[in-house]
This record gives structure tokens, C-alpha cells and sequence, in this order.
């Protein structure tokens, strides 16, 4: 299995060995862990924002005080 090393300054790693201990696992195991959620947080926003995209049209009909000046037709003198 793959692995690496990271360097930390004193300080730097003091902390997150007390961010470990805080979530009751090992260094290694949370420096695992942040580095899964991190790839699935990214995951998550990328796939939100091609949901808001699809249906940013629909809402823009429902609700057009809410577009924002800048995007509305006619720019920001029709605000």
C-alpha cells in the first residue's frame, strides 16, 4: 500500500496529534481520514454545484427578485 511522509514543524504537529487524540485515533489513522473527507467534500460541492446549475434557470423564473442585479437582463441598471 502506498504511503508518505509529511513534515510538521514542532508546533504544527503538537497540534494535530491533539486533534487525533481529541477524535480518539491514531496520527496516522486521522491524517487517513482528514485526507478521505477532504476528497469527499470536494466530491460533494462539485456535485452540488452541477445540481444549482441545473436547475438555477427554474429558480431564477420563481423567484426573479432574487437574481442578483449583475445577472438579470439588462445588467445592473434594470436593478
Amino acid at each position: 500500500m502506498p504511503s508518505l511522509n509529511v513534515s510538521f514543524t514542532d508546533e504544527e504537529l503538537e497540534g494535530v496529534r491533539a486533534a487525533a487524540s481529541a477524535e480518539g485515533k491514531s496520527l496516522k489513522q486521522y491524517l487517513h481520514d482528514l485526507g478521505v473527507r477532504e476528497m469527499q467534500r470536494s466530491q460533494f460541492v462539485a456535485g452540488a454545484r452541477q445540481w444549482a446549475d441545473r436547475l438555477r434557470g427554474e429558480f431564477d423564473d420563481a423567484f426573479p427578485d432574487e437574481v442578483p442585479p449583475t445577472e438579470r437582463p439588462g445588467g445592473a441598471a434594470a436593478a
